[in-house]
């Protein structure tokens, strides 16, 4: 087992222990030699005074231990949801995770969103149940929960010093331990069936695979569990192997005492060493170059100065301006955008004699330690703004600017940070031509799925446009946060397809697209049909019995969700989702009418339909008309001059076709020439064998889709079932008219309760009844040659379009909605009447007397019923004439000739050659 530097990190819901848990790790591995605490102020990790005094984990922080003979650096995360960003970036560099649960409060809502990151990021989870030394903890109980709320995979593991030794209370077998590990998974089983037990192998396997979660029971404050949660460390983790070449990951940025920037990474690959160069691939086209002043290994507040970073080593870099957090460098691949985003907006207030831009200046470099810390300029009204997870951090917040840049800084009472959205696909087009300037660009702009995102691609060919002007204009989309038109809020779950595009050889600069781009994506908004989205809390509220009925009135009035409430003795968990809006103030009204007995765990939960759009749109009051920055409509160029053209105005001056148009006629053509599964409970929706040749010639064919085409217009086709073996006999066609086409069209369903065989079928299977006349009438016309229609009413059927299919040799019609046969067959003959040969096949007396009015032949059911005996008389017949024995020789195949020559070789008369 290789013994190379590992990285932990410890993750918990708020007040769990974690900071505890960690003091606790560093004193039994020798780290320290006192135990500090948060409550005294003096924790080893907890070292920044906003820390000390509110007793909570703001800042990630990080600590060089040795597990054994492996050297672990061990990083401490913030707990609380305000925070949760900055937990999350940690993430990202991680090999194993220690998640902290309170074993009084069992696993709350902030617990199981660090659980759905934990399994984003693939990290493997050791979990540590803490303060089991509080009267009233169940050992057992929470077990469950975990197993429930988590995963199955999570089991109660023993010290490696015995069974019980930190799990006194966790009543489990060695044969109980082994037999839930090797439930997991099927080679683990098969390994425990044969040799009676898993190996350490096995179990580590387990376990960095995600399968299982190794439980911990104990008290960090007592020091309870703690040797026997180590020696599980110790036994049950790897090092994971690095390639040679550098690599690293950017989680932190932040400043020393001195105003020092440093850059805090994990090196993933190869090494990193003083005063080498590192390149920003990203910030410009020109690729900008610095070096690394000083690596610093922190431990708490010290640090230790090397002159290289191996792979695996986390550590703090001086000397780069150009890196931020979640960047990558070297080989190292890109990390997924973080699922964490702030979801309240504040206003800085900050005195008059300190210059805007000199405040905005000091709040960008906040944000740039802590990109959830999203600052906001409104050129507007000259306002700054800032976006944030929640009330504490605003403390935290105004507490910074006041300590490093001496501002006394206050905040308006905030509001939610709202998002858009589209409900339909529509083509936004931008064109940018005033004078030696051009570019086009079209965009097809799709909902995308929940919580996706903006997503960009192409479907352009190289062909239209150079691969660089579209690797450009992807850039560009991807570089600025578009403004929605209903209240100027970032869009987000929109598929973008760049379509089409075009420059100019000799006047086509770099910014010529993005000025297309931005007014492509603008059009194209003010088009659909817009969505506003406002964030939602999963919470979970723990209240008296008797205040359930006043939560639960509450909750439906805020426009929120709720399962069914969970009673265990006097007290009640109710479980759903809220608006943010209606439920960030709710915890002081439940602390009210509960008398201070009430609890409520609030974590975020994505983004949804806004509960009241109109209400909050007309608060607002965005004219996406009146903002300048973001504008909709295009330049053009006329007589050298540049021209503005509204939005609504650019399709009739765009350059190059719609590009959604000709999308939408090429699937309407695919949907008109493909297989249909519309129809499974008539047909079988297998594909029906081609037909092409059979009972008529290409040009009868095209007349009747002719027919088709100028009776109702172009009209869906669909597939036919594959149907029973059809017997085609070359036979003398009857007599035509002159025109040489004779048509017959058949009322399906007249026919099939018409015939006694067909009705008796129809009672337990209609399908199989349909399938059976086609089978007989394709007989038919393969003797008869004629062109044969059946029709088939589909006029209840809701929704239902004209459809027509090949079977075999006829043409099998299904009516659209509100449409029967008999119509159908009317327009047919009124159309065809009296220029063909038709005969129509029905008993409808009302559809006798029009059809012959028009011209057509007319044969009932059962007249037709004796035609097909007749006809499959003449078809054995023929058959039999062909076949004069029941065996088969060779002669009986060869032509006349042949066979002459064959019987005088037979007799020597003459050479076989």
């Amino acid at each position: 087992m290789s013994k190379c530097k590992l990285t932990a990190g410890i993750l918990a819901h708020v007040d769990s222990g974690k900071t505890t848990l960690a003091e606790s790790i560093l004193f039994q591995t020798g780290k320290i030699r006192k135990l500090g605490r948060v409550d005294h102020g003096d924790a080893y990790l907890d070292n920044y005074e906003l820390e000390q005094s509110r007793g909570i984990t703001i800042f990630s922080k990080q600590a060089e231990i040795m597990l054994g003979d492996r050297p672990v650096t061990l990083l401490d995360t913030p707990g609380h949801v305000d925070f949760a960003a900055e937990m999350e970036r940690t993430l990202q560099v991680l090999d194993y995770a220690i998640l902290v649960v309170n074993g009084a409060d069992g696993v709350q809502g902030h617990t199981e969103t660090l659980w759905r990151l934990l399994a984003r990021y693939q990290i493997p989870t050791f979990i540590f149940v803490n303060k089991m030394d509080q009267a009233g903890t169940d050992p057992e109980k929470v077990l469950t929960e975990l197993q429930n709320r988590l995963s199955e995979g999570c089991t109660a593991f023993p010290g490696s010093a015995g069974l019980t030794e930190g799990n006194a209370r966790v009543a489990v077998s060695e044969s109980e331990w082994l037999e839930s590990m090797a439930m997991l998974e099927e080679n683990a089983m098969e390994e425990y069936l044969e040799t009676d037990t898993l190996s350490a192998d096995t179990i580590r396997r387990l376990i960095r695979s995600r399968r299982l979660f190794p439980c911990y029971f104990g008290s960090a404050l007592k020091q309870e569990g703690i040797e026997a949660f180590l020696q599980g460390l110790e036994a049950y983790t790897e090092s994971p192997v690095y390639p040679n070449v550098f690599g690293a990951r950017v989680y932190k940025i932040s400043r020393d005492p001195s105003g020092n920037r440093l850059t805090h990474m994990k090196i993933t690959g190869g090494s990193l060493k003083v005063k080498e160069a590192l390149f920003a691939e990203e910030t410009n086209e020109e690729q900008k170059k610095e070096k690394v002043n000083q690596i610093r290994i922190y431990s708490g507040e010290k640090y230790e100065l090397v002159q290289e970073a191996e792979a695996g080593t986390v550590c703090a870099v001086t000397g780069l301006a150009f890196t931020r957090p979640g960047m990558t460098l070297g080989d190292e691949k890109d990390v997924s955008a973080p699922m964490l985003e702030p979801v309240l907006s504040y206003r800085v207030q900050y005195p008059r004699e300190v210059d805007a831009h000199t405040m905005l200046g000091y709040l960008k470099q906040l944000e740039e330690e802590d990109p959830m810390l999203r600052i906001v300029w409104k050129e507007e009204n000259g306002e700054i703004g800032v976006q944030l997870m929640g009330e504490i951090q605003i403390e935290i917040l105004r507490s910074l600017i006041e300590e490093r840049f001496g501002i006394a800084v206050t905040f308006d009472a905030g509001s939610i940070v709202y998002k858009e959205t589209i409900r339909n696909t529509v083509e936004g087009v931008g064109h940018y031509e005033p004078l030696r300037h051009y570019s086009e660009v079209h965009l097809i702009m799709e909902p995308g799925e929940p919580g996706s995102g903006v997503v960009c691609d192409t479907e352009c060919s190289e062909d239209i446009l150079d691969k660089n002007w579209q690797r450009l204009i992807l850039t560009h989309l991807y570089e600025k946060q578009h403004r929605g038109v209903l209240t100027g809020s970032v869009i987000t779950d929109v598929h973008i397809t760049l379509a089409a595009g075009r420059a100019h050889l000799k006047h086509t600069e770099g910014g010529d697209f993005r000025q297309a781009v931005y007014r492509a994506v603008r059009q194209g908004l003010m088009q659909a049909d817009n969505v506003l989205l406002e964030p939602y809390y999963s919470f979970a509220m723990e209240i008296p019995a008797e205040n359930v009925g006043r939560a639960l009135n509450d909750i439906q009035k805020m426009h929120g969700e709720f399962e069914p409430p969970e009673t265990d003795g006097d007290m009640t968990v109710i479980t759903g989702m809220a608006p943010v809006s209606a439920m960030r103030d709710y915890q002081m009204e439940v602390t009210t009418y509960t008398r201070g007995r009430g609890r409520l765990f609030c974590t975020l939960d994505g983004y949804r339909p806004c509960a009241d759009q109109d209400t909050v749109i007309e608060e607002i009051g965005y004219d996406p008309e009146a903002d300048t920055e973001n504008p909709a409509g295009s330049v053009f160029c006329s007589h050298g001059a540049g021209y503005y053209v509204p939005w609504n105005e650019v399709f009739s001056h765009m350059h190059i076709e719609s590009q959604l148009k000709k999308r939408q006629e090429i699937q309407k053509d695919m949907t008109t020439d493909t297989s249909s599964a519309r129809r499974k409970d008539r047909m079988t929706g297998k594909k029906a064998p081609s037909s092409a040749g059979i009972g008529w010639n290409a040009k009868e064919e095209k007349e009747l889709e002719d027919i088709f085409i100028r009776t109702y217009g172009k009209i869906e086709r669909r597939n036919a079932p594959v149907g029973q073996t059809v017997v085609t006999v070359d036979s003398k066609p009857k007599k035509h008219r002159d025109d040489g086409i004779e048509y017959l069209l058949v009322d399906g369903y007249n026919v099939i309760f018409a015939w006694d065989e067909l009705k008796e079928l129809a009672k337990d299977n209609i399908e199989a009844a349909r399938n059976k006349l086609m089978d007989v009438l394709s007989n038919y016309q393969g003797f008869r040659r004629c062109v044969l229609i059946l029709v088939f009413d589909a006029y209840k059927v809701d929704g239902e379009v004209l459809e027509i299919q090949r079977y075999h040799n006829i043409h099998v019609v299904f009516t659209k909605e509100a449409e029967t046969a008999d119509q159908y067959i009317e327009k047919v003959v009124h159309e065809i009447g009296r220029k063909r040969h038709v005969t129509v096949v029905t008993s409808d007396g009302v559809e006798q007397v029009i059809t012959t009015s028009q011209g057509a032949h007319l044969i009932s059911a059962r007249e037709f019923r004796e035609e097909i005996a007749f006809t499959e008389r003449q078809i054995r017949e023929e058959w039999d004439r062909h076949r004069e024995s029941d065996r088969n020789y060779l002669f009986d195949h060869m032509d006349e000739n042949l066979v002459r020559h064959m019987e005088e070789v037979r007799l020597g008369r003459k050479n076989l050659k």
